[in-house]
């Protein structure tokens, strides 16, 4: 494979159920089954659900459920007693993401992630950029589970900094933390867009995906945040070269290797309410 098709592998999970499309769940599962049948298949990571939507799910996927490749999203301690016996009872669950109620330190609700843990599932806990940052990723890190990182919304506000990013990135490569992203991500390079399809949607600075994994780079192989948060700010895609064997942003390069080992140890994958809007960004890019 090429660098970037190392990067991409199994890197956007399908979250059409979610703001801004919030589509029906019928539309959303014909949507992920077709992607898999895709040129770009392999792009393709998992179907994002709701834990309280499992049971439509399986009605509206019927015979087809079993390619789906599943993470739930949860809250605890919520649904605790929904995900034991969930965890009992449905061995197709590929991931499990969790959202805690504390936004300064979710380490009160670790008991209901351990379990989760214990049932061997792989655990990612969404980690507020407000939150003491050290405390937080010590607490998910001692139960074995792996963070969740906002990175937009429907409002501006809802869009962390660059400079917030990085740090927070510095503190979970440091740690060599497995994280995985979601919202906001749903254009290559940070760029301006309408936050959702109204016709009077507000607009604004979005992050790029290749921003956010090329940023990750830097810093999981030694780089410094003032050098991550300039990844993060760029806006021209010509700053990037993609080559067979390696990514490259201005003087920076990753090596297919690098960009494996990335993948693997580091950013797992990020969540788009699209699945076309990151492909045919890289179609129009020339990328692919």
């Amino acid at each position: 494979m090429t660098a970037l098709e190392v990067l991409l592998s199994g890197l956007i999970d399908y979250a059409g159920l979610y703001p801004p499309a919030s589509l029906d769940m019928r539309t959303a599962v014909h949507n992920y089954l077709s992607y898999r049948r895709s040129k770009y298949a392999t792009a393709l990571g998992r179907y994002l659900v709701d834990i309280h939507r499992l049971a439509e799910l399986r009605a509206v996927a019927g015979d087809s459920a079993s390619h789906l490749r599943l993470s739930v999203l949860s809250a605890a301690p919520t649904d605790g007693k929904i995900l034991t016996a969930l965890l009992q009872d449905d061995s197709s669950i590929d991931t499990l993401e969790i959202k805690t109620e504390s936004k300064i330190n979710p380490s009160s609700e670790i008991a209901v992630i351990e379990r989760c843990i214990a049932a061997g599932l792989t655990t990612y806990v969404e980690v507020s950029f407000a939150s003491n940052a050290s405390e937080t990723i010590a607490a998910i890190a001692a139960v074995g589970a792996r963070v969740k990182l906002r990175m937009g919304g429907i409002v501006a506000d809802a869009f962390p900094s660059s400079q917030t990013i990085a740090v927070m990135l510095k503190a979970l490569a440091d740690r060599r933390m497995p994280f995985k992203a979601t919202a906001g991500l749903h254009h290559p390079i940070r760029s301006h867009h309408s936050f959702t399809n109204a016709p009077d949607s507000p607009a604004g600075l979005m992050h790029g995906f290749l921003n956010l994994a090329c940023a990750a780079a830097s810093l999981y192989f030694g780089g410094e945040i003032k050098q991550a948060i300039c990844i993060l700010d760029e806006q021209d895609p010509a700053a990037w070269t993609m080559a067979p064997d390696a990514i490259t942003w201005r003087n920076l390069r990753w090596s297919a290797e690098q960009l494996r080992l990335l993948r693997e140890n580091f950013l797992t994958s990020f969540g788009s309410c699209s699945f076309t809007d990151p492909i045919h960004d890289l179609e129009t890019l020339g990328w692919l």
